[in-house]
């Protein structure tokens, strides 16, 4: 009779698990991306017995759509969003920060890049669990370097003695910056820059605090690389161009430009070489995540962090029991959707530190050809890439301002004052007071 007892509960258990439906929001709504999502969701329940329905939300939707569902009490159990969104969330109560924090501290917080978790940190708890991300990259010739015996350019010192050294324009350019106010990208490499040396957009009171020396100086360095930068409006594809072209030192660039350098886009051809399929630029690159200007010696990287949060409307123990499976048996396949946008923010395991980082480095990377990532560039080229996420920053969120931030880059009122600085319209003083003015009357 015990026997029989005991193979009903079990039956009645299983059973139970597999009525179980988790909901899961994802902005990884191109066709290749769900369908490898999907299959994790397959994965999960043939391993658990619990279904994953996996719903494509389009990203400039998706607050809106989280703050109905809300309202409503029809939140998913896991919604995967950008780091934009999650300190917010959490302070409004949608997301489940014991739930997530618990499921860190299980696979263990050594485990994860610093960086990532911090920018998730919120009332001792973590709001979200890091999936994956990418820092922004400044981009050196590596080989030009070498030859005269110039420092890594990881120090504005060096950045600017690269300068010194290579600039001979029209031929060559020292630097290519972003300098055109309509474009975000423009507000990327500035906030990169100013995070380098110490500049925060507000204090732990929510304060802003522009006016700053600090920022004055950011200010007076990054108009000499302006100087040494091709005259006109630049943005992300000037820099693209000069650099493939071989007629640039340095560009500052999201790793989204690791398949291009190796010749595996034709939609951007490395016209350097004669060639355009070679790998011979991405030999001849270095790369530096962490930036370190004279105001912060520790340095700092610009990064774009991405999340899986449980909501509070969520199965929470089956919501935990999927994201710990998607952060260990299925790890590989979420980051092979893009290797080159997705970096390991978790490296590893407590068995193997470094196991998802050697895993990674194996998917391919590329469009119209595709090779593995560890195949163009070294173990040690590898790590640099990823060192950015230990100093993982941005302005802003971790101090609860992803609103403001999110009104700087939509009207992007940070490049239109340095734009007026550069051209002389404003000193470093009048642009940093300026500046102070223009994101308080946007709180």
């Amino acid at each position: 009779m015990r026997k029989v007892l005991a193979g009903l509960l079990v039956l009645a258990f299983f059973g139970f698990a597999l009525g179980q439906t988790l909901v899961l929001w994802t902005t990884e709504e191109q066709p290749k991306r769900m369908a490898i999502q999907r299959a994790i969701a397959e994965k999960f329940e043939k391993q658990t017995g619990i279904k994953v329905e996996v719903v494509p939300v389009t990203e400039n939707q998706l607050a809106e759509r989280i703050t109905a569902a809300y309202a409503a009490g029809q939140l998913p159990d896991l919604v995967f969003h950008p780091i934009d969104y999650t300190v917010g969330w959490a302070a409004e109560g949608i997301l489940d920060t014991e739930a997530a924090t618990e499921v860190v501290r299980e696979l263990g917080e050594g485990t994860f890049a610093k960086g990532a978790l911090e920018l998730a940190r919120y009332m001792g708890n973590y709001t979200a669990v890091p999936t994956d991300g990418w820092t922004q990259l400044l981009l050196f010739r590596r080989d030009l370097f070498k030859a005269r015996s110039l420092s890594e350019p990881k120090t504005f010192a060096a950045i600017l003695a690269g300068i010194e050294a290579l600039h001979d324009p029209p031929a060559f350019y020292g630097f290519v910056a972003a300098t055109d106010p309509s474009q975000v990208y423009f507000q990327q490499v500035f906030e990169h820059i100013a995070l380098a040396n110490g500049v925060r957009l507000v204090d732990e009171a929510g304060n802003v605090t522009l006016n700053t020396p600090a920022m004055v100086d950011t200010l007076k360095f990054y108009k000499k690389l302006a100087e040494a930068s091709p005259p006109g409006n630049l943005y992300w594809k000037q820099s693209r161009e000069l650099y493939l072209a071989g007629r640039a030192g340095q560009i500052i660039w999201s790793p989204f430009i690791l398949d291009e350098l190796a010749g595996l886009r034709d939609s951007a051809p490395v016209t350097a070489f004669k060639d355009p399929t070679t790998d011979e630029l991405a030999k001849r690159t270095g790369f530096v995540a962490r930036l370190i200007g004279p105001n912060n010696p520790k340095g700092a990287s610009y990064a774009q962090i991405s999340y899986l949060g449980i909501t509070a409307d969520a199965d929470v123990e089956a919501a935990k029991k999927f994201v710990k499976f998607l952060l260990t048996d299925a790890y590989l396949d979420w980051l092979s959707m893009a290797p080159e946008g997705k970096f390991p923010v978790r490296r590893g395991t407590a068995a193997d530190p470094e196991y998802f980082v050697k895993g990674w480095s194996k998917l391919e990377i590329g469009v119209d050809r595709k090779r593995p990532l560890g195949a163009i560039y070294p173990p040690e080229v590898v790590e640099k890439i990823l060192a950015g996420l230990e100093v993982a920053d941005r302005w802003g969120f971790a101090r609860g301002q992803g609103a403001l931030v999110a009104k700087l880059y939509g009207e992007k009122t940070i490049p239109k004052i340095v734009r007026r600085y550069l051209d002389g319209e404003l000193t470093a003083e009048e642009a940093a007071a300026e500046m102070q003015r223009a994101v308080e009357a946007l709180k």
